[in-house]
């Protein structure tokens, strides 16, 4: 005979939450079931709709973007995903910034595009051009705090206002800053999300998504969209990204004092064609990323090597202390190409108008002593 497992742990309580790996929860009876899915009333059924490790990780995750609600899903994508799917409908269409994640810019163009709902891009750093095309009334801007790879960085506020005259969500994809280095909810934004995949997590054994609003009424939509799509997360995978969210700040910090200090010193190498990073003065929108960022740049950077993929290359074999990892926000530092990676699938036109060449690299900078990373950075360019 199954037995329940106890309910009550007397005057204790475990200092770690528990993991609850259960796909489905027992129910008393059919009056306490419909007091659950009719009337709310606290209880879970099927893991795939709601289970408390991602109840509790979005409520954490809520508080820190100063939102009033927040989904956890199963993976960045996903939570763009459920923002679409409980917004768009057919023949609506999207504004997006023309500087994206590939697999964002995938998403739109080809897999959307068969759902009869058009895509339009724009220079979301040109203000009376995102303001021009918001005319054509879309239902959605969708813009990344600091674009990936190349961090340009947009205004989050004068965006939103801009978005509201015409009718717009405004939607933040919040993943190279995280709450701690700029909140889009404070900034106007209606929807924010992030991978919490990268550097929320913080060490590369999880995959999660959130999104977050302040609308209560997007909720049952969104919530919808999760489970009959089938876009939830996993109690484990929930349970670490908690772990990880407890030491970002800490975490993030360091690794943008690593990064600012990193930039500088790649400047004076040689066989550095040039560096990408918000904090340094000659990044394009380095005035704009004090106003918009808080306590910090980031922990992303990126730098061209003279000598294109090939000399990516040796760097890399040079380099083997800094992994070549297509992802980021892992404690320590690693890299990436965006060319062949993140951008692989974009044209080379559009790569070129991007700036993405092949001897760009995209650094995750992490929190080992700086020192240590320059030595091996060093080994790399000579």
């Amino acid at each position: 005979m199954s037995r329940p497992y106890p309910t009550s742990l007397g005057e204790t309580q475990p200092l770690v939450p528990p993991i609850y790996q259960s796909s489905v929860y027992t129910i008393p009876d059919l009056d306490a079931l419909d007091a659950i899915m009719n009337d709310g009333e606290p209880g879970f059924i099927y893991a795939r709709d709601a289970h408390p490790n991602a109840r509790r990780l979005a409520q954490l995750l809520a508080e820190a973007e100063n939102a009033e609600w927040g989904v956890i899903t199963g993976s960045g994508m996903a939570a763009i995903s459920a923002i679409i799917l409980a917004t768009l409908q057919k023949g609506q269409r999207i504004l997006a910034s023309n500087r994206l994640y590939g697999r964002t810019v995938q998403l739109f163009t080809q897999e959307l595009d068969r759902f009869g709902v058009a895509t339009e891009y724009v220079d979301c750093n040109d203000l009376a051009a995102v303001e021009a095309t918001l005319k054509k009334s879309p239902r959605l801007l969708f813009v990344e705090t600091m674009s990936n790879p190349l961090l340009r960085v947009v205004d989050i506020a004068a965006l939103a206002e801009l978005a509201h005259d015409h009718g717009a969500l405004l939607v933040v994809d919040n993943t190279f800053a995280t709450p701690v280095l700029t909140r889009p909810m404070d900034l106007g934004a209606d929807f924010v999300m992030e991978s919490l995949t990268k550097i929320i997590a913080g060490h590369s054994d999880v995959t999660l998504g959130f999104l977050a609003a302040n609308d209560p009424d997007m909720l049952p939509a969104i919530n919808a969209a999760v489970s009959i799509w089938g876009l939830a997360s996993n109690p484990f995978d929930c349970w670490l990204a908690e772990r990880g969210l407890a030491t970002l700040e800490l975490r993030l910090r360091a690794a943008c004092e690593n990064a600012l200090e990193l930039a500088n010193w790649l400047g004076e190498q040689t066989g550095v064609k040039r560096i990408w990073y918000p904090g340094r003065d000659d990044h394009p929108d380095h005035q704009l990323a004090t106003k918009v960022l808080d306590r910090g740049f980031g922990h992303m950077l990126c730098f061209e090597l003279e000598g294109g993929r090939d000399a990516v290359n040796r760097f890399m074999r040079a380099a083997p202390g800094i992994p070549f990892s297509p992802s980021l926000g892992h404690s320590a530092t690693t890299l990436s190409h965006p060319a062949t990676t993140s951008h692989r699938y974009t044209s080379p036109a559009e790569r070129k108008r991007q700036g993405i060449t092949d001897g760009l690299i995209r650094l995750s900078v992490g929190v080992e002593p700086l020192e240590q990373i320059q030595a091996e950075m060093a080994a790399g360019l000579k």
